[in-house]
């Protein structure tokens, strides 16, 4: 009877709908470059635009009037940008923008009306903001000058760039201490050049640092005004030139011939020096006059022998004119110098060494000088001469220096008669401040070819002063914190201690922190001491790891990093939460259900769960595992008739209340009701199940719902076949070219079962319960294919359901769960609680039967 009246309604209904004037695509509004709601196509974002910003609305219509949606798609591997409200249109940025990595984004809207898509593909542009800082290139910067480079001559060109366009893009030069200094930058052009007027001499000064600050023109950044600048550091060392001629060290030179001197001996050696250190040529040595033919000298070494007896000697004084010429790695003779040697004749050894100050004999000198001069200088404060009254072989001694070794040398090593004493630095890094203020020697002079070796001692005495030669080091290259996340702001972290050897404000130290990590904390400038922020909270459940770089740098901004590591030690803080504070659950004999309580605590044992039951009536009834949740019964309930057994209640939903304990000290708990609805698994086959044992003893039943099934979709087919021709014939649209139509597949097959299910006048209990099926999304599942329809018009869309017959959609769902589905009831009432009756297995289909009747007569669905 009910299949007799349902047939005729659903094929009245059917054809009303393929007869329905055809379904119109929907289409986007376009409303211009500047709209913030349309097709979103021309829209323009500033790359700083705040992820989370609403940026556009979509905005569309359907032609009748139907609801639509919209949707955002990307290319294959494309990043996803915005995401869209379905309903509202609103589009939102989901991810940063970077101009400088991608500067248009491509995106496909789409609106739909539930049967049609229309998808376009629109291109956003990326405006750039001020958020790169200028970066130098090719660094680091060394450059070569030879000192003889005229001034206001261009040295080197630095050059920078700045990723960002306009303004910000744009790079100017300047120089810091720019008066200090002996040069100047093209402010446009980067080129270093020689200060008007400023020769560079490198017998003063060899090498020369320029701090170049490059800046960019500034620009908006998340609507203020920025501007961005690099530094870097220019070496400039300059060459030496063959500008200075040779000089002669250890004057005034004096020497000593003795009655019993040999002829050939050596008298004296001259010493000079290239006057250009950096490159130094060879000195060539010849006497120009006073030699009266019994003096040589030695063209490359220097050293005056006598080539006569002294008893041939005529004159007591002879006065050499000595000339010290550098010779080119040419072999040519350039510039030259001239020296007074004196030499007298004297025959007695009755006169030690003797060390002369500026007002006399002087045993004790002093020197203050700054630590680590340059090596081969000379210590030209000390005046000191040394001097032995003898003549000839009696005056000649040797010099030199006992104390810290391969620090100093003394020149010459040895005097004949007499000899300025010149000190030259040979080892600089051994006179250093930090290590010893002051450095003492003992200055010793020993006659070398007499019985009596007749000596003389002078202290030496050099008092250093500071320079800033150290950079501030610290204790460590990392340090390691722990704080506990509940700590209140300003709260001391670590200690980072940096020292610095050298005295005075050079020796201050200010301490700072930079990095990523570092936005929650500070450090004290001077202690080293860093702290958090007096707003910081910190939550080890948010971020438990910071890790950032403590900066020590001294007055002159020589500096040096050092690491620091903070753990936020996790508090038990957070309580154990269940999803529901009070749960229904249906449990099949045998099986056992779970309930989970999470803890947001971020470590163990605060985040770890234990479960106990409080509260049970019966008591025995139930077990539940500790860690997992898990409730079953216990094991010696294998089916409902033990259960009644056990209590006279015969209702089968019981309470039980839980509790979830965490392990963290102190500890906390919740609890939550779950209601379980005992059942056996002979009850829970699916709708399927419920139809075969309805139609068991009447199989005609079942061949006639089959038949009608078959014929309903024969039908459909055949109509869906007539109208897609008729449509086709007489349509002539040509549809938009940039629109892509999508449409919803549905299958027939499907259609007509689920209008079946849903309109049938139920015979009994059973038959009020439909299979719950998965709800599709209203776009097809070939959403994301691009191919272009250009000239074909839309097929006609599948028939709707009869909207007289369609069921409410307001209606909330109540659900029974089964082995294959759900199983739904079109009106939701509060269900009576259900009697448990006997289990016998005879019985089992009667008792299933029962128990559809008794719910449906609970719920009082109204027939369709």
């Amino acid at each position: 009877k009910h299949v007799r009246h349902f047939t005729p309604s659903l094929f009245l209904s059917l054809v009303h709908v393929c007869l329905v004037q055809a379904n119109y695509a929907p289409y986007f509004f376009d409303n211009g470059a500047r709209s913030t709601n349309g097709n979103m196509a021309l829209l323009s974002l500033s790359e700083d635009t705040p992820v989370g910003t609403h940026v556009y609305t979509l905005n569309g219509t359907d032609p009748e009037g139907d609801p639509v949606t919209y949707d955002l798609t990307y290319e294959a591997g494309s990043r996803r940008y915005f995401s869209v409200d379905k309903n509202l249109g609103n589009v939102t940025l989901i991810e940063e923008l970077d101009r400088e990595k991608e500067d248009e984004i491509e995106v496909i809207v789409s609106i739909s009306d539930g049967l049609s898509t229309v998808s376009e593909k629109v291109r956003i542009l990326v405006m750039d903001a001020n958020d790169e800082s200028p970066e130098f290139i090719n660094t680091p910067y060394i450059v070569e000058v030879p000192e003889n480079t005229p001034s206001s001559s261009s040295i080197f060109k630095i050059e920078a760039i700045d990723k960002d366009t306009g303004s910000g893009g744009s790079i100017t030069y300047f120089l810091q201490n720019i008066h200090a200094n002996k040069f100047t930058i093209d402010r446009h052009s980067g080129v270093l050049r020689i200060k008007t007027g400023v020769t560079l001499d490198y017998e003063k000064s060899r090498t020369h640092f320029v701090v170049v600050v490059a800046k960019d023109g500034g620009g908006k950044l998340r609507g203020d005004n920025k501007v961005f600048s690099a530094t870097t550091t220019v070496t400039i060392n300059v060459e030496d030139v063959q500008d200075t001629p040779p000089m002669f060290i250890g004057t005034p030179y004096y020497g000593y011939v003795y009655e019993d001197t040999l002829a050939g001996s050596e008298v004296l050696t001259v010493v000079a020096l290239d006057g250009d250190r950096g490159k130094p040529n060879s000195i060539h040595y010849c006497i120009v006059n006073g030699s009266e033919g019994s003096f040589e000298i030695s063209n490359t070494t220097g050293a005056i022998s006598v080539i006569k007896s002294p008893n041939q000697l005529k004159k007591e004084v002879y006065e050499l004119k000595v000339k010290a010429s550098e010779i080119s790695q040419e072999g040519d003779t350039s510039d030259h110098v001239f020296a007074m040697v004196v030499i007298r004749v004297v025959d007695l050894n009755n006169h030690p060494p003797t060390f002369y100050g500026e007002n006399g004999p002087q045993n004790w000198f002093e020197l203050t000088m700054y630590e680590h001069p340059p090596e081969g200088e000379i210590l030209r404060g000390l005046k000191i001469t040394v001097n032995d009254s003898d003549q000839g072989a009696n005056a000649k001694f040797n010099l030199r220096l006992v104390g810290p070794g391969g620090i100093f040398r003394v020149v010459p090593q040895t005097v004949l008669n007499e000899a300025q004493v010149t000190i030259i630095v040979e080892n600089s890094a051994a006179i250093d401040y930090e290590s010893s203020k002051a450095l003492t020697f003992k200055l010793l002079a020993i006659e070398v070819n007499t019985p009596e070796k007749f000596s003389s001692t002078a202290d030496v005495v050099i008092h250093l002063l500071d320079t800033n030669d150290n950079v501030p080091k610290f204790s460590s290259d990392y340090y390691i914190a722990r704080i506990p996340e509940n700590s209140p702001g300003g709260s001391n972290v670590v200690a980072v201690t940096a020292t610095d050897p050298d005295s005075g404000l050079w020796g201050e130290i200010k301490y700072s922190i930079y990095g990523t990590g570092a936005d929650l904390f500070l450090i004290h400038p001077s202690t080293g001491i860093i702290y958090t922020q007096p707003w910081a909270v910190l939550d080890a459940e948010v971020n438990s790891k910071y890790n950032f770089y403590v900066k020590a740098e001294d007055t002159d901004g020589k500096y040096s990093l050092a690491e620091v590591f903070i753990t936020v030690l996790d508090v038990n803080d957070h309580s154990p939460e269940f999803n529901e504070n009070i749960q229904e659950k249906t449990m099949i004999i045998g099986s056992p259900v779970k309930i989970e309580a999470i803890d947001q605590d971020a470590e163990e044992p605060n985040n770890i769960v234990d479960y106990s039951i409080m509260q049970a009536d019966p008591a025995n009834v139930f077990d539940i595992d500790q860690s997992t949740g898990e409730i079953k019964l216990k094991s010696y309930i294998r089916s409902l008739d033990i259960i009644h057994n056990i209590t006279k209640n015969k209702d089968c939903i019981w309470s039980l209340v839980v509790q979830a304990k965490d392990r963290g000290s102190p500890s906390f708990s919740t609890t939550a009701v779950l209601k379980i609805d005992i059942t056996e698994e002979t009850l829970h086959k699916g709708p399927m199940a419920a139809f075969l044992m309805q139609t068991k003893d009447n199989p005609m039943k079942a061949l006639g719902v089959l038949a009608g099934v078959m014929g309903i979709m024969v039908l459909i087919t055949i109509m869906i076949s007539t109208a897609m021709f008729w449509r086709n014939k007489r349509s002539n649209k040509v549809m938009p070219v940039r629109r892509i139509i999508k449409k919803r597949q549905m299958p027939p097959s499907r259609t007509v079962r689920m209008e079946w299910l849903k309109f049938k006048r139920p015979s009994n209990a059973a038959e009020k319960f439909v299979v719950e099926e998965e709800v599709k999304s209203l776009h097809n599942e070939n959403s994301n294919n691009n191919i272009q329809v250009v000239s074909m018009p839309p097929a006609s869309p599948l028939p709707p359901p009869p909207p007289a017959l369609a069921p409410r959609s307001d209606a909330p769902g109540w659900r029974v769960p089964t082995v294959s589905g759900s199983l739904t009831p079109k009106h939701v009432i509060k269900p009576t609680k259900n009697k448990c009756h006997g289990s016998t297995h005879n019985a089992l289909v009667s008792e299933l039967k029962m128990r559809f009747e008794k719910r449906n007569a609970a719920f009082g669905e109204p027939h369709i």
